[in-house]
C-alpha cells in the first residue's frame, strides 16, 4: 500500500476514534452543564430571592387596574352645568395648603368635597364619591343632582321631604341644584345601583336672613 494511502487511512482511524471517544463523554458534559446551571439557580436565587406568587398576584393586579381604568364611567368628569356654576359664582378650588381645613375657617367663594357631616373640606372628589361643596356669602351649600319632583319640594317650601342627591347625574335625577347645609336636617350616605347617594332630608326651611 503506498505511503499516502496508509497515512489517509491512519488518519481515518484516528478521526473514528476522536468521535467515538466524544460520544462516549457526551453524556458526562451534558450532566456537568445541567449541574452547572442547577447551581447557578440556587446562587442567583439565594442572592435575590424570587416569590412567583407574588409576581403572579402583582401582574394580577396591574392587568385589574387596567380593567378597572378602562371601565371607569365617563361621569367621572366634571359635568357642564357644575362648571358653569363654578364660573357664576366666581368660585375657586381649595389650595393644597387648605385641604382639609375646617369649613369655618375658610373664606368665602371656594369650592370643595367632603360627605355629610361637612365639617372640613377636601381638594378632591376622593373615594368613595363626596358630594361638591359650595361657599359664598358666607352660606355653605350642598351641591347635587336630584330629580325635579324631589327638587319642586324644595323650592315650593315643604316640610318633611327628602331629596336622593348625587355627585353626577343619574337615570331620573339629571337636574343639578343647591341647598344650604344648615336647611337639612338629616343627610345619610347610601350605596347606589349607579353611584353614592346622599339622602338629604329637609324638616322645614327656614327664612333667610337678608
Amino acid at each position: 500500500m503506498p505511503r499516502s494511502e496508509e497515512r489517509g487511512a491512519s488518519l481515518q482511524g484516528r478521526l473514528r476514534r476522536i468521535l467515538t471517544d466524544m460520544k462516549r463523554w457526551y453524556p458526562y458534559l451534558i450532566t456537568a452543564l445541567l449541574g452547572l446551571v442547577i447551581v447557578g439557580y440556587f446562587i442567583v436565587r439565594g442572592s435575590f430571592p424570587i416569590n412567583f406568587s407574588d409576581i403572579w398576584s402583582r401582574n394580577n393586579h396591574a392587568m385589574n387596574v387596567q380593567r378597572d381604568v378602562g371601565k371607569m364611567p365617563e361621569g367621572n368628569a366634571v359635568p357642564k352645568e357644575v362648571l358653569r356654576l363654578r364660573r357664576e359664582q366666581q368660585l375657586r378650588p381649595l389650595t393644597e395648603r387648605e385641604d382639609g381645613t375646617k369649613i369655618q375657617d375658610l373664606p368665602n367663594g371656594i369650592y370643595g368635597f367632603a360627605m355629610c357631616s361637612v365639617v372640613a373640606l377636601r381638594a378632591k372628589r376622593g373615594i368613595p364619591l363626596s358630594l361638591e361643596i359650595h361657599k359664598y356669602n358666607g352660606i355653605v351649600y350642598y351641591v347635587g343632582y336630584a330629580s325635579d319632583e324631589q327638587i319642586g319640594k324644595y323650592l315650593t317650601h315643604q316640610k318633611d321631604f327628602h331629596i336622593l342627591t348625587s355627585p353626577h347625574p343619574r337615570k331620573g335625577a339629571s337636574t343639578l341644584f343647591e341647598i344650604p347645609v344648615e336647611f337639612v336636617s338629616k343627610c345619610e350616605e347610601r350605596p347606589g345601583g349607579d353611584g353614592d347617594i346622599f339622602d338629604l332630608f329637609v324638616a322645614t326651611i327656614p327664612e333667610l336672613q337678608t
